[in-house]
């Protein structure tokens, strides 16, 4: 096992970059030990885990099998290392929190501000994208927790819903649906619209709510931020499902008929057990 873990180190640092010194230097051992780590782990497989590629190297698909196993294997080594190294002094430790952009503006600084108030050395590493991205951080051990919207179906992940946003209907000043009680998306069929791009949650819950009403929406722009899409609405660009703005935007909302929300979720991996520090943040953000 101690010859195993900085071979399956190199594998993931040859994913990243297909350069068998970079990968030398990274595991901090001479580059001929690197090559015979290789051969040897292509032996033991029966089948050889890289293949040249000009002056770089490839992972083969025996190569790729091993890496992703070695991702899951040690990120949970990390995460138990930094467990034990947390155990004696838990408030100094660290919380890897990833995030969507938008939860950026209020979500996430108040319950960062309202954590540190008893718990003031932990540190925060913050970590903002898509939720795919964001999802497949937290698989790969690059964050501790992630606030996404929807909540992920996956058995991979637990989770737990913090609040709900109603979402509304956006469009340009003197569309024909500006001043309308309630819109039902069906209605929104002939429309074009302006929304985030695929891997984005917003963009899924859009898609589902199209698809549930009897059509799928046709995309003219699509942006990765929210503020983004607000003002090409305001351009006259299209329309856009959205949350209620922060602050007022001059833009016509229209409530939807049935109503329709997105559930914020704060979400971890299940099988991997949480350092001290890490568990604290989650058990606070889900007493607030």
């Amino acid at each position: 096992m101690d010859e195993l873990v900085p071979r399956l180190a190199v594998l993931r640092a040859l994913a990243a970059d297909e350069h068998v010194t970079h990968a030398a230097e990274s595991v901090g051992v001479p580059q001929p030990t690197v090559s015979r780590w290789l051969a040897a782990l292509g032996t033991s497989l029966g089948a050889p885990v890289v293949v040249r590629s000009g002056r770089r190297v490839r992972l083969t698909r025996a190569g790729r099998l091993l890496c992703e196993a070695a991702d899951r294997a040690l990120a949970t080594l990390e995460a138990g290392h930094r467990a034990a190294a947390e155990e004696v002094s838990p408030e100094r430790g660290q919380v890897a929190l990833g995030f969507l952009h938008l939860l950026g503006r209020s979500v996430v600084p108040a319950l960062v501000s309202g954590f540190r108030e008893s718990h003031p050395s932990v540190r925060f590493r913050l970590v903002q994208n898509s939720r795919q991205d964001i999802l497949n951080h937290l698989v790969n051990g690059v964050v501790d927790l992630a606030l996404v919207s929807p909540p992920p179906t996956d058995a991979t992940f637990a989770h737990a819903v913090l609040r709900e946003e109603e979402l509304i209907l956006v469009v340009p000043p003197g569309h024909r649906l500006a001043g309308r009680p309630s819109v039902r998306v069906a209605e929104l069929a002939g429309e074009d619209f302006v929304g985030l791009e695929p891997g984005y949650g917003l963009r899924q819950i859009t898609d589902d709510l199209c698809a549930e009403a009897g059509f799928t929406p046709t995309l003219a722009f699509e942006g990765q931020e929210t503020e983004t899409v607000r003002g090409l609405v305001a351009a006259g660009l299209g329309v856009a499902l959205l949350p209620h703005a922060d602050s007022p935007s001059g833009l016509p909302e229209i409530p939807l008929n049935p109503r329709a929300a997105r559930e914020i979720a704060l979400v971890w991996v299940a099988d991997i057990p949480l350092p001290p520090a890490v568990r604290a943040f989650r058990d606070h953000a889900l007493g607030v």
